[in-house]
């Protein structure tokens, strides 16, 4: 394949992700790992990817089928043999096609949840062994299939085995004498740890069981093995990339992140405009464009009535999706609530989470019907309404390594009121903060604390109410900003030649 970069070269690439879109999610992972491929896709490169196949994944609805090279795989773990099998399936596009390679295991993944078994509420307890099992499939299935993936991206504290698998278990292999191995943190919080107990069941020297290695405060850390043992590391955004070098956003893992700052790269995850096309969304009523932005209001009176509240063409909505938690500012929504009440405004949550949120909340929206409109769980056909009939969208967030709801609210010209962190920091352009040649997107506060939220909140209401021109233009310059996976892409294509360009990372 010829690659419409001549700069980067057809790369042979195994994408290993523990959800994609549309076959499984948990968060923007999901999204990522559908998109990213596909671009990287359109750059000339061989991407396949591979997750695992859980319980609630149809067969038939997904296309998967059997590979008779690709069946019977047996693993020794701890003292236990394991039998899986790889199946093959597709992601298809207008413009591409993604293989994917779904792990099934009877064992391990024939199950409802993805990381928490969904009748207790608590993480599997043998999930260091089920992404052992990952981990150890993605050099069968290249074996299987002879082909040799020139990277190996990892993602996330699920296949942050392989890069240390990869310098040991399979360093004399001289099949992947030449493989690289890139790290992509998507939230640093998540680490995989594990009792100490779980390293003999690894296959590793006792080494690799030090503070510079796999050893985390006495544990073993899966996230920490892929910091510590990849070619590459990137994260979703820049200003994320120098926050988790900090105390405050490292999660202890500050000190060997910024001994790997040299290898370390922000790259701003995009939106899928396949997906997220405020012109062409079968979810919204009408479509909206920068040249005809009046469909917003008719979005706006059908997200009222779908969430169950009255349309008031004058009072501004204010949307949310996320995960009902402190780290989404949830209890900074909560300290303003009152606030937002007496300012008139209407206010819809789509998401799940903690129960003392899902409690208060609930609470609210009966005493305000008129005000409050919830729908607790995840609903894509909302999430899509949410985005294009808002006003102002909310994301109030402790820390956020990216976020893309700012993104697609900005390109269905809604616009954002986000805290300074993060891909938000990167993203939304305060009009305090705005020039000439960037102008203003949204509005955004620095210091995590209810009254700087909601005095960046009563900005954007005032500006909805009182200087139509402004909301407009900022309406106009979010809707027209280059969110697109294609530059996102060109820059995960230069880290994979910075690494490939060197011989093999010593552990």
């Amino acid at each position: 394949m010829t690659s419409p970069h001549p700069e980067f070269p057809p790369r042979s690439i195994l994408f290993l992700s523990t959800e994609v879109y549309p076959y499984a999610k948990t968060g923007g992972l999901a999204d990522v790992s559908s998109a990213l491929p596909q671009a990287l896709r359109e750059l000339g490169h061989d991407v396949r990817v591979m997750m695992p196949k859980y319980g609630f994944i149809g067969e038939k609805k997904q296309k998967i089928h059997l590979i008779n090279r690709l069946q019977g795989i047996e693993y020794k773990i701890g003292d236990k043999y394991v039998v899986t099998n790889l199946k093959s399936s597709a992601i298809l596009t207008q413009k591409t096609r993604i293989q994917m390679y779904m792990l099934e295991s009877e064992d391990y993944f024939e199950r409802m949840g993805l990381y928490v078994d969904l009748a207790t509420g608590k993480d599997y307890p043998d999930n260091d062994e089920r992404f052992l099992v990952y981990a150890l499939s993605a050099f069968e299935l290249c074996k299987r299939l002879l082909w040799k993936p020139d990277i190996i991206h990892c993602n996330d504290w699920q296949s942050g085995l392989v890069p240390a698998l990869l310098k040991e278990l399979v360093k004399n292999d001289s099949f992947f004498a030449d493989t690289k191995t890139v790290f992509t943190i998507h939230n640093l919080a998540y680490q995989g740890n594990f009792p100490a107990s779980t390293f003999p069941k690894l296959g590793l020297p006792q080494d690799y069981f030090t503070p510079d290695g796999l050893e985390f405060y006495g544990k073993v850390s899966y996230l920490k093995a892929g910091i510590a043992y990849a070619d590459a590391i990137t994260t979703v955004s820049e200003t994320y990339a120098e926050e988790i070098r900090t105390p405050e956003f490292g999660s202890g893992m500050e000190g060997l992140l910024t001994k790997r700052k040299r290898d370390l790269h922000g790259i701003l995850n995009g939106i899928d405009l396949l997906v997220w096309d405020p012109q062409k969304d079968i979810n919204i009523v009408r479509p909206i464009s920068p040249e005809d932005i009046s469909g917003k209001e008719a979005c706006k009176q059908d997200l009222c009535f779908a969430m169950g509240i009255p349309y008031s063409e004058g009072t501004p909505v204010l949307g949310m999706i996320a995960r009902l938690s402190d780290q989404k500012g949830f209890d900074l929504l909560a300290e303003i609530i009152d606030n937002i009440l007496k300012s008139g405004a209407q206010l819809v949550i789509l998401g799940e989470g903690d129960k003392k949120y899902v409690d208060l909340f609930s609470k609210l929206q009966k005493k305000h019907p008129e005000q409050i409109g919830i729908h607790f769980g995840f609903h894509d056909n909302l999430a899509h309404k949410i985005e294009a009939g808002s006003d102002i969208f909310l994301m109030p967030s402790a820390y956020e390594p990216c976020g893309l709801n700012q993104m697609y609210s900005m390109h269905y010209g809604t616009i954002p009121v986000v805290r300074k962190t993060g891909g938000l920091a990167d993203t939304v352009i305060d009009v305090e903060s705005a020039t000439r040649r960037t102008g203003p997107t949204g509005f955004t506060f620095e210091k995590y604390d209810a009254k700087a939220f909601w005095k960046a909140l009563e900005r954007a209401i005032k500006a909805y109410q009182t200087d139509k021109k402004l909301w407009h233009e900022m309406q106009l310059n979010g809707m027209k900003r280059d969110f697109s996976w294609n530059r996102s892409a060109v820059k995960y294509a230069e880290v994979y030649e910075k690494v490939l360009s060197r011989g093999r990372k010593q552990a």
